[in-house]
Formats: C-alpha cells, sequence, structure tokens
C-alpha cells in the first residue's frame, strides 16, 4: 500500500515506555503511518525528540523525531488512535475519545473487563469483536469504539492454554511469573530495589491475570461472552531481566492427554487469523522448544519478531497434571504489538471506517 494511502494514526501516551514501542513498531507499517502524537501538559507544544526520553535500541525515526507533541485531546486527532496511558488516566481520557468518533486501541487496564469492551487477542478470539457493536460510542453519530489488548502477564499464557483449553478443556491453571522491569514503564523499578533481587508484589497484576485470562478464554453464545469457567491462581514477581516475561505454568486438565498430544496442539496451533495476512501476525503463533534450558528471555523473546510466544520444560505434575514454562515479549506482543496486530484486524473487518 502507498504511503499516501496509508491511514493516519495517533498515539496517545506517545512519550512512554509502550508509546515509544508504538512508535518504533509503526515506523514502515505497511498500512499505517504516524500522524499524531499526544502526551502529558508538560510535554505538549515540545518536539518529540525533546519530549521523550527514548529508551530503545533503535533511533527515533527522523519524521517522528521532529514531530510536535499534542495535547491529550480528541480535538485536531486523527480517527485511529493507539493509547498507552495509565489506567486511572485512561478511565477518563479513552471515552473522551470513542464519544468523539475515534477507534482507539488501548494498551490500557481500564476498560479491559468491561462487558461491551472485546479484550482481543485476534489468533484464539477475534469472534470477541462482536462486542464493539453493543457500545454506545459505535452506536452513535460518531461511531467511536474501545478496543482492548490483555496484561503482559496473561497475554503469552493465554496463547499457551487456548489450544489446551479447546482440545482437552481446562479445569485448573498456577502460574507464577518472572516480569521484566520494562514492564514497570520509566523510570519504573529503582535500580536499588531491583538489582540483585526479586520484588514478590507487582500492584494489580495477579488479579489482573486472573479476572483476563477467563474473559480471553471464553466463548461467545447469542452476542453475549460468557467467560471461561476454570479456576486460576497467579503469583507475580518483578526479576532483574530488560525485557521478556517468563512464567512456570502448572495445570489440570479436563480430559487425559500425553505429552506428545500437548506438545502436538502447541505445533499444531493455527491462528484464528491466518488467512487475513496480517501484517504484525507472526507465522508461528506458538514455539515449542525442546531444549531442556529454554525459553530465556535473553535468547528467546525475538522470536517471530516478538509476536511469538515460546513454550519448553513440559513435563508431569505430581499435584496437577502438566507443568511447563512460557516466554513472551512483554512490549511488543504484551503490548504495542498486540495493539497493532488488533487494529490491522479492525480494517479487516471494516471496523476503522468511518
Amino acid at each position: 500500500m502507498p504511503s499516501t494511502t496509508k491511514i493516519p494514526v495517533g498515539i496517545l501516551g506517545a512519550t512512554g515506555t509502550v508509546g515509544q514501542r508504538f512508535v518504533q513498531l509503526l515506523e514502515d507499517h505497511p498500512w499505517f503511518e504516524v500522524a499524531w502524537l499526544a502526551a502529558s501538559e508538560r510535554s505538549a507544544g515540545l518536539a518529540y525528540q525533546d519530549a521523550a526520553k527514548w529508551k530503545l535500541t533503535t533511533s527515533i525515526p527522523d519524521r517522528i523525531a521532529h514531530m510536535k507533541v499534542s495535547a491529550a485531546a480528541p480535538d485536531g486527532a486523527p480517527r485511529v488512535i493507539f493509547a498507552a496511558l495509565d489506567a486511572a488516566l485512561a478511565q477518563d481520557l479513552e471515552p473522551k475519545f470513542a464519544a468523539a468518533g475515534h477507534v482507539l486501541i488501548t494498551n490500557s487496564s481500564a476498560f479491559r473487563m468491561h462487558p461491551d469492551v472485546p479484550l482481543i487477542i485476534p489468533e484464539i478470539n477475534d469472534d470477541q469483536l462482536a462486542l464493539i457493536d453493543r457500545q454506545e460510542w459505535r452506536k452513535s453519530k460518531g461511531r467511536g469504539c474501545i478496543v482492548t489488548n490483555s496484561n503482559c502477564s496473561i497475554m503469552g499464557l493465554a496463547i499457551a492454554l487456548a489450544p489446551l483449553a479447546e482440545q482437552f478443556g481446562l479445569e485448573k491453571v498456577f502460574a507464577v511469573t518472572m516480569q521484566a522491569i520494562s514492564g514497570a514503564g520509566y523510570p519504573g523499578v529503582a535500580s536499588l530495589d531491583i538489582l540483585g533481587n526479586v520484588i514478590p508484589y507487582i500492584a494489580k497484576e495477579e488479579e489482573k491475570m486472573e479476572a483476563e485470562a477467563k474473559k480471553l478464554l471464553g466463548k461467545m453464545h447469542n452476542d453475549q461472552l460468557q467467560l471461561a469457567d476454570f479456576a486460576i491462581s497467579a503469583q507475580c514477581n518483578r526479576v532483574a531481566v530488560e525485557d521478556g516475561h517468563t512464567e512456570s505454568v502448572s495445570i489440570k486438565l479436563r480430559k487425559p492427554a500425553s505429552a506428545e498430544q500437548i506438545i502436538a496442539a502447541w505445533r499444531g496451533c493455527k491462528s484464528n487469523v491466518a488467512q487475513l495476512n496480517l501484517p504484525s501476525a507472526p507465522a508461528q503463533v506458538i514455539h515449542y522448544d525442546e531444549r531442556i534450558d529454554r525459553p530465556q528471555p535473553r535468547l528467546d523473546i525475538h522470536r517471530g519478531k516478538g509476536m511469538t510466544t515460546t513454550i519448553g520444560r513440559l513435563r508431569a505434575c505430581s499435584i496437577f497434571d502438566w507443568k511447563f514454562t512460557v516466554l513472551s515479549h512483554n512490549t511488543v506482543r504484551g503490548a504495542a504489538g498486540a495493539a497493532i496486530l488488533n487494529a490491522e484486524l479492525l480494517k479487516v473487518k471494516g471496523y476503522l471506517e468511518a
């Protein structure tokens, strides 16, 4: 698609960690082009390179570096908005954009559990997009809406669980996370707190994992979403890793399954939207690594350009049935990359049209 026909998009919360990842991933995107950046009042009016404390390994794209940061208000913004806001700010700002007719694709937790807001991972639950049509913003003249992606800590786990739930059924899930410091944003966790240390608490993280898992793996019935009914318990830890959330998981299945059958389910996992050729969709949704010491964040998070979930160490569990390790890139698959993939799905399904 030539650049003259690309869809202009905005980034709300553009100067933060996830906002920067949006800028990076949208550079040279075949369908979308960043046309608007917004952040807090202290950043409004500044050139982006002066407002953002850039922390990624690639440079700020030249065109974006000199773009002026706007105030975080709907006026003058393009119709399609990617949002990377703190939940408290999002609770107030995101409905204003939707009410003004914007399609808001958000990484915030503020509306993830709203019954009319889809919580989408396109490869596993694209049918939940139907919830958009129940939103009052969509029914209004402006036809705005809000679509969310999940919390970074449940993203990879939900992808790992989806084919097992489909083939064998899930009864119980227990997950212990080791979450990267980039998930805390910038300036994030103080070095004296995290270096050589593990912090066994991330505010509201365990509650998000447990609630969002049931929505992500729920089923649509008569235009209503029925939450999944398995039990899930999560324990979340912050560790001194830059990028990549690693999780140790134990599961109890409803139907017996062998290790070979479980690995076959993962390796045979086919994306619900594979035929749509979405630019950000990984060729391989799940990669199962047979090496005894994998996955590892340093070695495996960039598989599928950061969009593939890597699983390893499947073995019998003496309390439940099976246990294994899951790894996903928390700011790509778990944040900006997931939102961009959702936007691509919305475009193909016609939701970005006025």
